[in-house]
């Protein structure tokens, strides 16, 4: 299943992509996308519903952030060896783990607003994987079935925030800089996380072009790796690293986001996000 959230900045309803890639509304089946939503059990009595019998959409919404209740946006450095290269660090010998503040939260169409005294706004193109059972010490050949589905995130990134000390999460979790969307598309859909192409454009030039399959950790690898030193909960949400291409890789002169620019993305099989870069009001 292709689930989704569709409308109006606070007044999202369910929605589900039927077999012809159009979104029907699932409103009077269920009233939001979350973590009760997501369980195994409520994923196999969604997965008897017919889309092409639910209810036609026939405009074309805003897509919010495909479901609710993300207690913890974690996310993985380094994690393509292309891009550590690029990044002129060297290859981790375990996950690089840090977190993405929940506030920093968007839609996967809606606007990246420049932080303030930014220099250095960048993009990654990254596999988000949302879990949908408790994971605690788990082993890596039992990591996969704590999944409920992937989507694609945009892990936005400002480069002079994250270099000026060796905490990276203020260089990553201002407001915007987490769009995550168009869909949340069930693990029985996806099979192998590890063969999926990826892509990312600015302003219509393809920027990053990766597959999973180079992930340095698996997917597996990445959620046995965190559930030893965190509890993952129903809801949370990892991003996964990005393949090489970032902005500041580009030789000999990095390329930085500036207002106006856009950046479009793509995972095989999870639909495309898009979003436009505008200047800080504040």
């Amino acid at each position: 299943m292709k689930l989704c959230r569709y409308g109006k900045p606070g007044y999202e309803k369910p929605g589900v992509i039927d077999g012809e890639g159009r979104l029907r509304d699932l409103s009077k089946v269920i009233d939001n996308i979350g973590p009760n939503e997501i369980s195994p059990r409520q994923l196999k009595t969604l997965s008897r519903l017919k889309p092409e019998t639910m209810p036609l959409v026939n405009s074309v919404p805003r897509y919010g952030v495909p479901y609710v209740g993300i207690g913890k946006f974690v996310a993985i450095g380094l994690n393509y060896s292309d891009h550590a290269k690029e990044a002129g660090m060297p290859i981790p010998s375990e996950p690089i783990v840090f977190m993405k503040a929940t506030t920093c939260i968007s839609g996967p169409s809606d606007d990246v607003i420049q932080p303030r005294n930014s220099t250095k706004l960048d993009w990654e193109v990254e596999l988000g994987v949302v879990i949908g059972t408790t994971a605690k010490y788990v082993s890596e050949a039992e990591a996969l079935s704590h999944v409920a589905g992937y989507c694609i995130v945009n892990d936005v990134s400002e480069r002079s925030f994250q270099m000026a000390t060796t905490q990276w999460d203020k260089g990553k979790g201002f407001d915007t800089a987490g769009p995550i969307g168009p869909w949340l598309v069930t693990a029985d859909e996806i099979g192998d996380p590890q063969n999926l192409d990826m892509a990312l454009d600015v302003n219509g030039q393809r920027m990053q072009t990766g597959n999973t399959s180079t992930m340095v950790f698996s997917v597996a690898k990445i959620i046995s790796h965190v559930s030893h030193y965190m509890t993952l909960l129903p809801g949370d949400i990892i991003a996964t690293g990005t393949p090489p291409g970032v902005g500041l890789g580009i030789k000999p002169t990095p390329v930085f986001l500036k207002p106006g620019d856009v950046m479009t993305l793509s995972i095989q099989n999870l639909g495309v996000q898009k979003q436009r870069v505008v200047a800080s009001q504040g």
